[in-house]
């Protein structure tokens, strides 16, 4: 007699876990990580640019505002009383000579003017002081000191804000006078401009023909005969933020 065969099943075994699947899933957390550590720097280095630009305007704005009271400052000169006890541009040629001889010491500025300016030219970047009078060197820390250098309203009575109302906020940078590396700073150098009855000298514009030998003087009927250099300065409210600007300003006259 022949039985059937019974098949006999045997047990399932688990199978063997070989960690891909973890493997895998650790490699995206990473990645997401790295894009979010990624994408955090670029938004705070974005920050930090935009924030630097938006001071070193501020700063560029406020070397404008001293640009413009220093200005006002030359044009006021005729009255000499908004310098009372101080320092005064000459108002006639012939005062130009006592008038630079008056502040030709080191360093070189009294009240916001200044002799022609000798050594290095961009003295916000030099941190030199020497007393050789042939080549003298005057650093920033030299001239942006009281009675030196000249602050925002100071000879022209110029506001820079109403602290307590709101529609007319305070410029903060104006207003900071609390140390030499803080608010603004104006110097007006007093040039000699050579006059239209000279010759000789400085032309501004000469003649492209040798043989004519003559010289055309761009006359600009200054009385006296002087140009301006204005140069001011400006920190902003951020560290190591500077704005400078300059420029050559001339005071003419209407003539008879």
């Amino acid at each position: 007699m022949h039985y059937p065969l019974i098949p006999q099943h045997r047990p399932c075994l688990p199978r063997q876990q070989q960690g891909i699947a973890l493997f895998v899933v650790i490699i995206f957390v990473m990645l997401s990580m790295l894009l979010a550590l990624w994408a955090s720097r670029s938004a705070l280095l974005n920050e930090m640019v935009v924030g630097n630009d938006a001071d070193y305007q501020r700063a560029f704005e406020a070397a404008q505002s001293l640009i413009q009271d220093a200005e006002l400052d030359i044009q006021r000169a005729e009255s000499g009383t908004h310098r009372a006890g101080k320092t005064v541009l000459p108002l006639e040629t012939s005062e130009i000579g006592s008038f630079l001889q008056s502040i030709n010491t080191t360093p070189f500025c009294k009240h916001g003017l200044c002799v022609k300016r000798r050594g290095r030219q961009d003295f916000w970047n030099n941190t030199t002081d020497t007393d050789d009078d042939d080549d003298p060197e005057v650093s920033l820390t030299q001239l942006a000191v009281a009675d030196v250098g000249a602050r925002y309203g100071e000879f022209t009575g110029a506001k820079f804000s109403n602290p307590d109302d709101d529609d007319d906020p305070v410029n903060r940078i104006l207003a900071d006078r609390s140390d030499a590396d803080r608010g603004g700073w104006y110097w007006i150098e007093v040039l000699k401009y050579a006059d239209s009855e000279s010759i000789t000298g400085s032309s501004l514009i000469v003649d492209d023909n040798p043989a004519a030998q003559r010289f055309d003087r761009l006359d600009l009927r200054l009385n006296p005969s002087v140009v301006y250099r204005i140069t001011a300065l400006a920190y902003g409210l951020r560290s190591n933020t500077m704005a400078v600007i300059q420029e050559t300003y001339a005071r003419t006259r209407l003539q008879d």
